[in-house]
């Protein structure tokens, strides 16, 4: 993504050789930026940062334990719970969304 691209000069971590070109600095997943002179052009981006959620649609839930689980057993297998609706999944994986 374009904002794991923007570093200051002094934060990049290189990631590419001599004379790469932008297009295979991009293409081996780097960012490429030859404006400031001395610091690397083909560069590590930020990683992403990520986080868990609970899904709040409950048709989106994917079962993650079984039938009578407690709610202290869902969690922990790392899982959501909800005892409601019914019909759906009450211990159910999280969603991994980008911030």
């Amino acid at each position: 993504a374009r904002c794991q691209c923007k570093l200051a000069p002094r934060e990049r971590r290189n990631c590419g050789y001599p004379g790469i070109s932008a297009a295979e600095c991009r293409k081996a997943g780097c960012c490429f930026n030859a404006s400031v002179p001395g610091i690397p052009w083909c560069f590590a981006p930020k990683p992403r940062r990520v986080r868990k959620v609970c899904p709040n649609d409950s048709y989106a839930r994917i079962n993650c334990g079984f039938p009578g689980i407690t709610a202290k057993d869902c969690e922990r297998k790392g899982c959501c719970f909800r005892a409601h609706p019914a019909g759906v999944p009450w211990c159910f994986y999280h969603r991994v969304v980008e911030e």
